[in-house]
């Protein structure tokens, strides 16, 4: 895995809950912590600071990545503005992901093993992507889904009738898009 996503959860962590529990995340993991972001490293240094923040947490592992993933996105959207802003709404911004983001991110991390996707836009309600991948991190595109939402000012609602880690093929998101309704305050 590249260090880019090290260094996007340690932002992410230490912007939430402080330098400290950035530390003890990896005290817990017994990782040093030493990633740089064209680094490559083992996927169970992920695995091991997700399973040290869900102890630590009390929670599911899949609910650390997925909020992983959708802390990250603004980070992401700062970044590489080019990428958000020819989009108004989500689901054209996650329809670039095969033929745009993804071969710039091959281009800026050589050697990224990025998951592969497929869509169905048969449905003008809702958008049906199809995710492989060998690490099985479809929470983490959930939550980077739900953040590209929360970019555009939309509430999402997944649900996720096949996965991967449930023994599936392939994992299934299906992804319906509404504008979030603006507070009466």
């Amino acid at each position: 895995m590249k260090g880019v996503v090290f260094n996007l959860l340690q932002e992410v962590v230490t912007a939430q809950y402080g330098e400290a529990t950035w530390d003890r995340l990896l005290d817990a993991a017994q990782l040093e912590g030493a990633y740089t972001s064209l680094g490559s490293y083992p996927d169970a240094d992920l695995e091991q600071l997700v399973e040290a923040a869900a102890t630590a947490l009390n929670l599911p592992g899949d609910q650390i990545v997925r909020w992983f993933g959708r802390s990250a996105l603004p980070l992401l959207a700062e970044r590489y503005p080019a990428f958000f802003e020819p989009h108004t709404t989500t689901r054209p911004f996650v329809l670039t992901l095969n033929e745009i983001i993804h071969p710039e991110v091959r281009k800026l991390y050589p050697g990224a093993d990025v998951p592969v996707f497929d869509f169905d836009t048969s449905a003008d309600d809702r958008l049906v992507i199809g995710y492989k991948s060998a690490r099985k991190l479809c929470a983490f595109g959930e939550g980077l889904i739900e953040g590209a939402a929360d970019h555009y000012g939309e509430q999402v609602v997944i649900e996720q009738p096949q996965c991967m880690n449930r023994g599936d093929a392939r994992c299934v998101l299906v992804c319906s898009f509404q504008r979030a309704q603006a507070s009466m305050s």
